[in-house]
């Protein structure tokens, strides 16, 4: 019977050091020497999931296609290891209470006193169990949210305590990811920060075996020395976590210092041979392109790029298949009148409104759609983007003034967006969206159809408001085609304008499906057509 291997990431010092990143990096890594590789995210918070959490909280909700609303890390997870993430990829602290609260209810525990250990810690390692069983996973990676020293991660340090003393030494590894600062006045790296996070690591009861120092330099040997001496691992096993220019070029990084040969090595299974040639090349092209294409992202969240990360990844896999580097300009849709519109938008080749809820912002953002209309520049609209194209277009072609989404203006009289029949009933938010993966029709000859090369696609949602049926014909007979339908046609899920040279919106999120080895379609001909743009300009 095959025995599933354990990585556990743990973060100390400070937050956002790349956890998520380090975790999808050494996933691929692994992945191209032939393991079958899943991650894990374990996430601190009480809330069940990200779903109601602003995006200045907590960036981007990362929807997989079984519906679940997660970690935006899952994201990473899937564009690195070129893997499907579920349900069982995502567990945090409220979802874990939640489980055990209701067995607590159900009689489950047979009258005992309900506690953080065993039953707390014990619902974390059945998750962590989980995820290697429903994935039949040679290797399960887990990132542990937040760092070392918060009280809310303490549960699941235990909980991991826990599931090493239960493991054989070979079959469960943590790697502790830290910060090793330059302090520019001493011309010096400081190590004190990863000492005393290390210490408050073995403080739990759990030993690091690797240091992931984050640094934006190399560490000499004496440095490696100095680190493992104090924090009671080799020097061979303090590896580097050099900043760099993009993401995906940190798994070579790693490769280069060796750091999945010594996992593996400490796993005690063999390394195989790495079949990573075509990433390599995919990253060193890219970092040489001399073409560029500059587009605007219209939207209120402006001000946290980490609530649009999907979206600026996907834009760099398909600069990278249209070898071009992607600028983006980011622009708060407030900001954005009919008196400034040429301002702000005459430079740029590309448009996206990206999704969103609430009515802040939304002005603005049909400024910038009727600016892309009608001066033919390359327009994409994702979710609440089609839907600002419709109402856009309904008030400005179709002539129907004030017409609106009800979601802004619940008495509008031209409601062109209207709440989903299945959504009316609905009152908890958490969790109550159309959410996950859904199947669409295209149409042929058109330009979602020509992007895809395929009759049906399976794409994921998260909303609530759809187009409005009775304007159908209305788009149709005056050029704005519905390009994309679910298959009993009950529900728009595209719409493009006919004469002009891009102009597509979609009810789906694509960026969720964009990847390192295949940019999404629509994402890859929105840029190939700004940069024709840009060209003709």
């Amino acid at each position: 019977m095959k025995k599933t291997k354990y990585i556990f990431f743990t973060g100390g010092v400070v937050s956002s050091l790349g956890k998520g990143i380090a975790c999808a990096s050494l996933g691929v890594l692994l992945k191209s020497r032939g393991y079958r590789v899943t991650i894990l995210k374990l996430d601190p918070y009480i809330n069940v999931d990200p779903g109601t959490m602003s995006p200045y909280q907590h960036g981007e909700v990362y929807v997989t296609d079984d519906g679940s609303e997660t970690d935006l890390d899952l994201g990473h997870y899937e564009r690195f290891i070129n893997e499907n993430m579920a349900s069982f990829n995502n567990a945090t602290s409220g979802q874990v209470y939640y489980d055990v609260i209701q067995k607590e209810r159900r009689g489950d525990y047979l009258g005992a006193t309900v506690q953080v250990i065993p039953h707390i810690t014990d619902a974390i390692n059945e998750k962590i169990e989980s995820a290697g069983k429903k994935t039949d996973a040679d290797i399960v990676i887990v990132e542990i949210g937040g760092t070392v020293g918060d009280i809310e991660s303490q549960p699941f340090l235990e909980a991991i305590r826990q599931f090493r003393l239960n493991n054989k030494p070979e079959d469960t590894l943590v790697i502790h990811l830290t910060l090793v600062p330059y302090v520019a006045g001493a011309n010096e790296l400081k190590t004190k920060p990863t000492q005393h996070s290390v210490m408050r690591l073995r403080e739990i009861g759990l030993q690091p075996d690797m240091l992931l120092c984050r640094t934006d330099r190399l560490l000499d040997e004496s440095v490696k020395k100095k680190i493992g001496l104090f924090c009671n691992v080799s020097p061979k096993a303090v590896i580097d976590a050099l900043d760099v220019k993009t993401i995906y070029e940190v798994p070579i990084k790693y490769a280069e210092e060796g750091f999945d040969v010594h996992v593996l090595q400490k796993l005690k299974l063999p390394k195989g041979r790495l079949q990573f040639d075509s990433w390599k090349r995919k990253v060193n092209r890219y970092l040489k392109v001399k073409h560029e294409v500059t587009i605007a992202i219209c939207g209120k969240y402006v001000a946290l790029h980490d609530a649009y990360k999907s979206i600026t990844e996907a834009f760099i896999h398909a600069g990278m298949e249209n070898d071009v580097r992607v600028n983006l300009q980011w622009i708060n849709s407030e900001t954005i009148k009919p008196r400034n519109v040429q301002e702000q938008l005459s430079k740029v080749s590309g448009v996206l409104i990206p999704g969103g809820f609430g009515e802040r912002g939304i002005e603005g953002k049909l400024n910038a759609v009727r600016y892309a209309r009608e001066k033919k520049i390359p327009f994409f609209g994702i979710c609440l983007g089609l839907q600002c194209a419709a109402i856009e277009f309904t008030r400005n072609v179709l002539k129907k003034e004030n017409a609106n989404s009800t979601e802004f203006d619940a008495h509008t009289k031209y409601p062109v967006i209207d709440l989903m029949e299945t959504q009316k009933t609905i009152r908890d938010l958490g969790g109550t969206m159309r959410l996950g993966s859904y199947p669409c029709k295209l149409k042929p000859d058109t330009k979602a159809h020509e992007a895809y090369q395929t009759d049906q696609i399976d794409e994921r949602h998260r909303h609530r408001y759809e187009v409005n049926n009775a304007f159908r014909r209305d788009f149709e007979e005056n050029g704005l085609i519905i390009s994309g339908l679910l298959p009993d046609n009950s529900l728009v899920e595209m719409l493009e304008l006919r004469d002009h040279p891009w102009f597509v919106g979609c009810q789906f999120h694509p960026e969720l499906k964009s990847r390192m080895a295949k940019a999404h379609p629509l994402f890859r001909e929105f840029v190939a057509a700004a940069l024709r743009y840009n060209k003709q300009s």
